[in-house]
């Protein structure tokens, strides 16, 4: 993988510099001296004083995901740490709290869900199937650029249901390196690949709960209030709401493209010589998996629990071995237990119930506020991590009365997935401006495109699937 998180392009000059942990330490030290101030001019509101370490520690959060003064998961870890040392013991009450809650987020079934979707994603790279997904879609769409996009688009959309968006992106633009680097920096479908697959990665997780981290944290919000979405329920509104939005962005990178024809010889082969034995094995994987997440309402096992089937198979089979598991994307998971733990406190203080009691004054009915989380979601997901922003946003969106209480945590999802505005906004997008093909304003078109299209299409796909569904 060429890229950790979605910040790293972002900062990686600052890395170069000789002193660059004083530019991270001033940084945090500079977020800790904000949330302090704030905090101060919030305590006159005078809220009990749990409210008050909890917006420190928000405002905090917030901060450091947005500068990275600390990696995000980092972030992740001090907001569990923070919840322990402040509710766990006397030194900042009187009383303690239970803090069990802040620490099963570490296991919670949003960590063993995106677990198993590691796994699946590092199984096919291990024997191959990357490389095949790519060499099947030169065999279907042809060498002619403007089909040929729409079939790299299509397949990284499909994979990035059930990958890893990052990964994915990763997957097809190493197999697609050696074809940029003939066609050229210049190329336009060099760039119409590079911004393509980037985006069609992105919003194509959309499709499933587990192609994009904010939908397992909308679904687990749910699950909190008494709410479940299957697997299938999902696919229902969100496979047809991706191919939509990938679709109407290729229409646009392909006005650009002239129809013609490209060497197919400087295209690199596939994976040499994967093991028969084990590829059958993660093929079998694959489709037991799937098969499970899509019946759920059928044999009522968790897709959680079903998490474990690649886990287990793909480790028993040997294609999946101790040193692939230590480069599993373990960070991810940590800044995800991380944002549910804050998600927890939020509600448990009450602070999340009195930001919505704010909004709620607005003078908008239930449907304009939930479009209005919409725009907030995309807004924030092209300045932090999105998963971050799912995290901050979703307690507040649930809190929305029935049936907005459904769709709104859903919207957010879906809106936080569709930041591709900087190189920064997603680790997709950063994985292909890290070739060093791209300029910050070759992402200006895709990034306005699905910051209006997102949050619109989006809103008319789950309110129909939640009216339809009775919610």
């Amino acid at each position: 993988m060429l890229i950790n998180d979605s910040r790293k392009s972002a900062i990686q000059i600052y890395r170069q510099l000789k002193n660059a942990w004083l530019l991270h330490t001033s940084t945090f030290i500079g977020n800790l001296i904000l949330a302090i101030i704030g905090t101060y001019f919030f305590s006159k509101l005078e809220y009990a004083p749990e409210v008050n370490f909890v917006f420190l520690l928000s405002f905090l959060s917030i901060g450091l995901w947005i500068t990275e003064a600390i990696p995000p998961f980092a972030v992740g870890i001090l907001i569990v740490c923070f919840l322990l040392a402040g509710f766990g013991t006397d030194y900042i009450f009187p009383q303690t709290k239970p803090v069990d809650k802040y620490i099963q987020t570490w296991t919670s079934h949003v960590i063993w869900l995106l677990m198993g979707g590691f796994f699946l994603a590092e199984g096919m790279k291990q024997v191959g199937l990357d490389r095949a997904l790519f060499q099947w879609t030169l065999k279907r769409f042809g060498n002619k650029t403007n089909k040929l996009l729409l079939g790299l688009m299509i397949v990284t959309a499909i994979a990035s249901m059930v990958m890893s968006n990052t990964a994915t992106t990763a997957m097809m633009l190493s197999s697609l390196m050696p074809l940029i680097h003939v066609l050229g920096k210049e190329s336009k479908f060099s760039k119409a690949i590079l911004v393509g697959i980037p985006a069609a990665a992105t919003v194509g997780g959309l499709g499933t709960i587990i192609g994009s981290t904010p939908n397992a944290i909308a679904v687990g919000a749910l699950e909190s209030s008494d709410i479940t979405i299957g697997f299938l329920e999902w696919m229902a509104f969100g496979v047809p709401l991706a191919f939509v939005l990938v679709y109407a962005f290729y229409k646009i990178l392909s006005k650009d493209l002239a129809k013609e024809e490209i060497k197919i010889d400087s295209i690199p082969p596939g994976f040499n010589n994967p093991d028969p034995t084990k590829k059958r094995a993660v093929i079998v994987t694959l489709i037991i998996t799937i098969s499970l997440w899509m019946t759920e309402p059928l044999h009522g096992i968790p897709i959680a629990a079903t998490a474990g089937v690649p886990i287990l198979l793909l480790t028993l089979t040997q294609v999946i071995q101790a040193e692939h598991v230590r480069q599993l994307p373990w960070d991810t998971l940590m800044l995800v237990a991380g944002g549910l733990a804050l998600g927890i406190a939020l509600v448990d203080v009450g602070l999340a119930q009195l930001l919505m009691n704010e909004i709620l004054l607005l003078p908008l009915n239930g449907l304009w506020l939930t479009l209005l989380f919409a725009f907030l979601a995309v807004g924030i997901s092209n300045l932090m991590s999105n998963t971050a922003a799912a995290a901050i946003l979703m307690p507040l969106a649930i809190s929305l009365p029935a049936p907005f209480q459904i769709a709104a945590p859903i919207l957010v999802a879906i809106s936080c997935s569709c930041a591709l505005l900087l190189p920064v906004s997603t680790p997709a997008n950063a994985v292909a401006y890290a070739t060093g093909y791209l300029n910050q304003k070759d992402f200006r078109k895709g990034g306005i495109f699905f910051m209006a299209a997102g949050p619109v299409l989006g809103f008319i796909a789950v309110l129909l699937w939640v009216f339809l569904k009775g919610g």
